[in-house]
């Protein structure tokens, strides 16, 4: 429930024809269900949420070229002229394994390398996170703090994880489950 509230308020800012960037995930993939009347260019590197868009959708869906990466069915390349730099984004919706003050964390060096590159495709980073990822570590991060424009979380964030987020600066929006 707390994924599919903050998915809601992911979509809630999308517009009409808009291009986005929507990378593979657990909460991320919950955007599909909300994205069904919506007609925009979506760029995924998951199979499950292109899949579902094409199905269920009126979107235009785009996918990377590379290879599949079974544990998170999606598709990484680590080739630099992969289809990726030629798609741009206002936003870019993401998760993430945890968030703290050093940055948004990843367990896994190919994701981070892969999620770079979607990074700096779009104007805007939204981090979709529910309030348990402000507890976890990994000792990799994707990216500072000072790159998210927004956090969609829930609302069992702790107040520590709020002054972080307000003080750096980003968009906090808190979903209602």
């Amino acid at each position: 429930a707390k994924k599919r509230a903050i998915a809601r308020e992911a979509v809630a800012l999308c517009n009409e024809g808009d291009a986005i960037i929507i990378n593979g995930g657990t909460t991320t993939f919950q955007m599909v269900h909300y994205l069904a009347n919506r007609r925009l260019q979506v760029f995924t590197n998951s199979f499950a949420i292109a899949e579902h868009l094409v199905k269920h959708s009126k979107s235009q869906v785009m996918l990377p070229g590379g290879s599949v990466y079974r544990d998170q069915s999606i598709i990484l390349s680590p080739f630099d002229n992969d289809v990726t730099r030629n798609f741009y984004a206002r936003r870019m919706f993401m998760g993430a394994q945890g968030v703290g003050p050093l940055g948004v964390m990843e367990q896994d060096a190919l994701i981070i390398q892969a999620e770079q590159k979607l990074i700096n495709q779009a104007d805007e980073l939204v981090l979709l996170v529910d309030s348990t990822k402000f507890q976890r570590r990994s000792s990799l991060i994707l990216c500072s703090l000072d790159r998210v424009s927004t956090l969609i979380t829930d609302d069992a964030i702790p107040d520590q994880a709020r002054a972080m987020i307000e003080s750096a600066g980003i968009k906090l929006v808190v979903a209602a489950t």
